[in-house]
């Protein structure tokens, strides 16, 4: 399944910054075969429950194109309702980003954080914390507004054949006996943590090295988002 991968090495890993020209901001963003393309767009005003506060929101919208899986995925507008896993997704990643970015700081804005997956092969959730981040960044010093805090970034760990490894592809997490996907800031403090025993329980020294094999790897993601803001 790794083709040649080490267990704690992750996909290729790649990031085309400001990909949306109309966006504030924007990044494309492949690990392996998963592609996301991600913008953020700031509009003036605040949700009612925010006016008046000085506070700004940032909230987040996810979605599969119907090509991007190897059959064809509906669009769940089409349902006239999101799925739960749909919304599960947009919450992560909007808790993820306002770790990084306080609402002082935006004044009585509105930030949507848009996800779109082009193509799937696992941990698109990850790769869309990750890559939305970026895209965030962009746009706050096109607007001229205030640097996120700190990075936030994501990958997905889990345990296969007994072995914990690193950034999963699909054939891998569908495999996977422990599956989790991790968040974490550029200084190494957790976000959020989701696993899940697919299908035998793990230990909590499985728990502690599936944690730091994920920081190793989101040092690497944090890195690659700092080359995209400095290209």
């Amino acid at each position: 399944m790794r083709e040649g991968r080490a267990a704690d090495e992750l996909r290729p890993l790649e990031v085309v910054p400001g990909f949306v020209e109309q966006a504030h901001g924007s990044a494309l963003i492949s690990f392996g075969k998963t592609r996301v393309l991600c913008t953020a767009t700031v509009d003036e005003g605040v949700p009612r429950w925010l006016a008046g506060s000085g506070r700004g929101w940032l909230t987040a919208e996810y979605g599969m194109l119907p090509g991007s899986t190897g059959t064809r995925t509906p669009r769940e507008a089409s349902a006239g309702k999101q799925k739960g896993r749909t919304v599960e997704i947009q919450r992560l990643i909007g808790r993820s980003l306002r770790a990084a970015y306080p609402m002082t700081s935006l004044g009585e804005r509105t930030v949507w954080l848009d996800c779109d997956v082009l193509q799937a092969d696992g941990g698109t959730r990850t790769a869309a914390v990750s890559g939305v981040w970026i895209a965030l960044a962009l746009a706050m010093r096109r607007l001229g507004l205030p640097d996120p805090v700190d990075h936030v970034a994501a990958v997905s760990v889990g345990i296969v054949d007994g072995v914990c490894l690193l950034d999963l592809d699909y054939e891998e997490d569908a495999a996977a006996e422990v599956d989790m996907n991790v968040v974490m800031t550029g200084d190494g403090r957790l976000v959020e943590v989701q696993a899940t025993a697919e299908r035998t329980p793990f230990s909590k020294e499985q728990l502690a090295e599936l944690v730091e094999l994920a920081a190793s790897g989101i040092e690497r993601v944090v890195e690659r988002q700092r080359e995209a803001l400095a290209a």
